[in-house]
């Protein structure tokens, strides 16, 4: 039997059937929600029920607590429909939302970032086959079944229309069933398979408002993606790039961001180490990024945040700069939550 499910204030509707979550069904009929990990792990899905009943299945206590279960809080990769279900997400994917697709890509050049972050470029079989916006990512379709998840580095302009190519960001998590082939033995010319695109992580053009575009690690690359697009669209509007590793060495497209920033009068870039050696000489800001926003920004109530990264990073800002006057509805996240952090 399915079930009808209307997302507020959007007036967007979708069927959702027995057994299938409410997030897959949005999903599958161009409703795109807020989502992050699909397993119950990020949060990044959570929305209001306003009415209906729902089956919630297994999920992590830190990305739904017991406080917000109780308040009609409900995670839509983990809730299931028994009735027609009325939502309230203010994050939905415009009605005209790209078509998600599977294809076949070949990886057209690797290059080593860093010890641990790998650039790998796919070609894709045609810019007709891929539409997306910045700041989206490609889920690889692994032979076993299993996904893993990459936002795209690069923004839609850059597709070259003869041989469009994706990069992705991609850090070494030793013993991670993909990263290990990654940083091992895959090779240039081989075949992967991907669907794509997916997330709701992409700048709302709509709004003046400033932003603070937070990354941790790899979570640069959609941020990346983010400022290419703003420069290709002449977007003037002011942007605080706070970009967080534990070594500068983590910061890996450094002279890539400060370059941007002398073309880009509107954006302004600091970078944060929390664990600079004495080795490093590091002598720029230290501690954690998220918390450096708040020591040059404390008011927070007339931005709109984009962070990317760490789950531990992007949940602490939320929780901290809700409390520093940043609307609920002007945070947009994507957290790169990796198959540990699902366990």
């Amino acid at each position: 039997m399915a079930f009808q499910v209307l997302v507020q204030p959007s007036g967007r509707s979708f069927s959702v059937d027995a057994g299938e979550t409410l997030l897959s069904a949005g999903i599958r009929q161009g409703v795109g929600m807020p989502y992050g990990c699909k397993d119950g792990a990020c949060g990044s899905c959570k929305c209001q029920k306003v009415s209906g009943d729902i089956h919630m299945a297994a999920y992590q206590q830190k990305a739904l607590s017991d406080e917000e279960l109780s308040q009609g809080m409900v995670l839509t990769c983990r809730a299931t429909a028994l009735s027609d279900v009325v939502l309230e997400s203010r994050q939905v994917t415009r009605a005209d939302a790209f078509p998600i697709r599977k294809m076949p890509v070949r990886i057209a050049s690797m290059e080593k970032l860093t010890d641990d972050v790998m650039r790998i470029s796919l070609q894709l079989p045609s810019t007709e086959n891929m539409q997306f916006h910045a700041g989206q990512y490609v889920e690889f379709l692994l032979r076993d079944g299993s996904r893993r998840a990459y936002s795209m580095a690069n923004a839609p302009h850059t597709l070259a229309a003869g041989a469009p190519t994706i990069d992705l960001h991609i850090r070494h998590m030793p013993g991670g069933k993909f990263t290990d082939h990654v940083f091992g033995t895959m090779k240039e010319k081989e075949i992967q398979r991907i669907e794509a695109p997916f997330g709701s992580f992409y700048l709302r053009e709509d709004s003046d408002k400033p932003m603070v575009l937070l990354a941790s690690g790899t979570g640069f690359a959609p941020i990346k993606a983010l400022i290419e697009h703003m420069q290709y669209r002449h977007i003037k509007r002011l942007a605080h790039v706070y970009w967080g590793g534990r070594r500068p060495a983590d910061l890996y497209m450094h002279n890539w961001l400060t370059e941007q920033c002398l073309q880009m009068p509107n954006l302004h870039y600091v970078p944060v180490v929390s664990d600079a050696l004495p080795e490093d000489n590091w002598q720029g800001r230290t501690g954690f990024v998220h918390a450096a926003v708040l020591q040059d920004i404390p008011e927070l109530s007339g931005y709109q945040v984009y962070a990317c990264g760490a789950p531990v990073v992007i949940n602490a800002a939320q929780s901290d700069y809700l409390k520093h006057g940043l609307p609920a509805d002007a945070f947009f996240a994507d957290s790169f939550t990796s198959e540990a952090d699902k366990l």
